[in-house]
């Protein structure tokens, strides 16, 4: 059975976490998201609840107060941003992550700096593909 994708509204929450050094309670998390989001403190507790149970986001009780959960970051982004793009290419573009990146670039003008950047992205794709054949996307 194929995971749950992570919603905008539980993203927002995960770039609080992310950005965290530490374990935070659903109301650190509130209190760090006021200002620029427009959510209840009940709704981050309940999309915090949906993170744990998507494996997202893992919690320890409070010694203090059983009440009180502490919760840590279980999933890195770095792989969630590859799962969401995985997602993203295989709805719009049939899988295609040729035609994904060609579509992207084709959207922006490059700078020299940025045509570098991607040249030795490709060359390090054609280093992990050498290193094994069946993996391609």
């Amino acid at each position: 059975m194929e995971k749950e994708e992570i919603t905008p509204s539980e993203w927002q929450i995960m770039e609080v976490l992310w950005a965290s050094d530490e374990p935070l309670t659903s109301s650190e998390v509130y209190k760090r998201m006021q200002g620029s989001v427009d959510m209840s403190q009940r709704m981050v507790r309940v999309l915090m609840n949906r993170l744990n149970s998507k494996d997202i986001l893992g919690y320890t009780v409070d010694e203090h107060d059983s009440r009180v959960y502490h919760y840590y970051v279980q999933k890195p982004k770095d792989e969630c941003v590859k799962e969401k793009s995985r997602r993203f290419v295989d709805n719009y573009f049939s899988g295609s992550g040729t035609n994904a990146m060609t579509a992207l670039l084709q959207s922006f003008v490059l700078t020299d700096e940025q045509i570098k950047e991607l040249e030795e992205i490709l060359e390090s794709s054609k280093e992990r593909r050498n290193e094994s054949p069946d993996k391609e996307w």
